[in-house]
C-alpha cells in the first residue's frame, strides 16, 4: 500500500505538470489522422492495379485498427477527456460504432475485471484469449485471429443479454450502421460489383492486424505468474508480476497505442492515463519499481511467440499453476 501510493505521488507529479496535449491532444490527433485517412483508403479500392488496390486495403486495415483497438480501449477507461459525459459518447462511438462491440460489457469486462483483477484465476486471467479446444499452436496463433470480425459481433449480440433493454437497442443500431456503413461506402464509393466482394473486402481490411492484437493481449499476460482469488497480492506487487511490456513498434504504436505494445506495466499501474502519458512516466514507473526489487517484465515479440508455440499445450490448454508468493 505504502510502494503504491509513493510511485502514485510521483507519476501524479508528472500528470499535473503535463500540458493538455500531452495528457489528451498526442492521442486524439492520432484518431483524427485515422479518420482523415479514410477517404483516401476508400479511393485507392477502386484502382484496378494492384498496387494502389493494396495501399487502399492496408490503410483502412491500419485505420480500422487505430479506431477499434487503439480508440475504444482509451473510450473504455475515459482516457480520451476529463469529461464523463464526453467520456461515455467517445465509448459508444468507438466500441459499438466502429467495433461493433457493446460499450457497457466490454468496459465491464476490460476495467472492472481484468483490471481489477490481472492474472487472478476465474477473474481476470486473460482466459478470454484461452480456447482449449483448439489443440494445435498454429490454430489459435495464425488461422483463429481470421475469425476476429466475425466472431466479435457475435459474442456482442449474445453479451446483450445482461444490459438492459434501451442499452441492448442503442447498441444493436450502432453495430448495424457501423458495419453498413463500411458495407455501403466499399459499394458506392470503392465501386466494388458484388455484395460477396465488398464483404470479403470488409473480412481482409477488419482482420488485417487480427494476428498482432490476438498475440498482443496473450504475451502480455499469459505465461506470467497466477493467483488464487484468496490469495493475490496487493496491487503494485499484482501489476508487476502480472504484466509484461513488449518493444517499441511503430506500426503497433499507432494502431493499439502505448499503453498495449511498450507501456502495458505502466497502464495496469494507472490505467486513467492515455497512451502518450503512460509513455511519459514509463521511465520514472521503471525505475521505481527496479529500486524497490519488484519485476519490471520485458521480452521481445519473437521470444514470448518462440515461447507460446513451444508451451502451447501447457499454457493455453491447461489450466495455469497458481503462484506461491514466497518471500513478498
Amino acid at each position: 500500500e505504502a510502494l503504491m501510493a509513493e510511485l502514485s505521488e510521483l507519476v501524479q507529479k508528472v500528470v499535473k505538470s503535463s500540458s493538455w496535449w500531452d495528457r489528451h491532444g498526442v492521442d486524439i490527433s492520432i484518431l483524427t489522422c485515422s479518420f482523415l485517412l479514410l477517404p483516401a483508403g476508400f479511393l485507392c479500392l477502386r484502382s484496378a492495379e494492384a498496387v494502389p488496390f493494396l495501399v487502399g486495403v492496408l490503410t483502412l486495415g491500419v485505420v480500422h485498427h487505430t479506431l477499434t483497438v487503439k480508440g475504444s480501449h482509451l473510450a473504455s477507461h475515459n482516457a480520451l477527456t476529463e469529461s464523463k459525459s464526453w467520456g461515455k459518447v467517445w465509448a459508444i462511438f468507438f466500441i459499438e460504432l466502429c467495433s461493433a462491440f457493446t460499450a457497457e460489457q466490454a468496459t465491464y469486462n476490460h476495467v472492472k475485471i481484468h483490471h481489477g483483477y490481472t492474472n487472478v484465476i476465474g477473474l481476470g486471467d486473460s482466459s478470454t484469449w484461452k480456447l482449449p479446444f483448439l489443440k494445435r499452436a498454429i490454430s489459435i496463433m495464425f488461422i483463429a485471429p481470421l475469425a476476429v470480425p466475425i466472431i466479435t459481433p457475435l459474442v456482442a449480440l449474445d453479451l446483450l443479454r445482461n444490459v438492459e433493454w434501451k442499452a441492448a437497442l442503442r447498441t444493436l443500431c450502432c453495430m448495424f450502421l457501423g458495419l453498413y456503413c463500411h458495407y455501403w461506402l466499399l459499394l458506392r464509393v470503392s465501386g466494388f460489383q458484388s455484395p460477396w466482394s465488398a464483404l470479403l473486402c470488409m473480412l481482409l481490411t477488419r482482420s488485417l492486424l487480427a494476428h498482432p492484437y490476438i498475440h498482443v493481449n496473450i504475451f502480455q499476460h499469459i505465461g506470467l505468474p497466477m493467483f488464487a482469488a484468496d490469495r493475490k497480492p496487493k496491487r503494485i506487487h499484482l501489476m508487476s508480476l502480472g504484466v509484461l511490456n513488449l518493444p517499441r513498434n511503430a506500426l503497433l504504436d499507432w494502431s493499439f497505442g502505448h499503453s498495449l505494445i511498450s507501456c502495458h506495466v505502466e497502464h495496469h499501474l494507472f490505467p486513467s492515463l492515455s497512451d502518450n502519458m503512460c509513455l511519459k512516466i514509463k521511465p520514472i514507473v521503471s525505475q521505481y519499481l527496479k529500486q524497490k526489487k519488484l519485476p519490471y517484465n520485458e521480452d521481445t515479440y519473437a521470444s514470448r511467440l518462440q515461447l507460446f508455440l513451444q508451451r502451447y499445450e501447457e499454457l493455453m490448454v491447461h489450466a495455469p499453476p497458481i503462484t506461491e508468493l514466497v518471500g513478498i
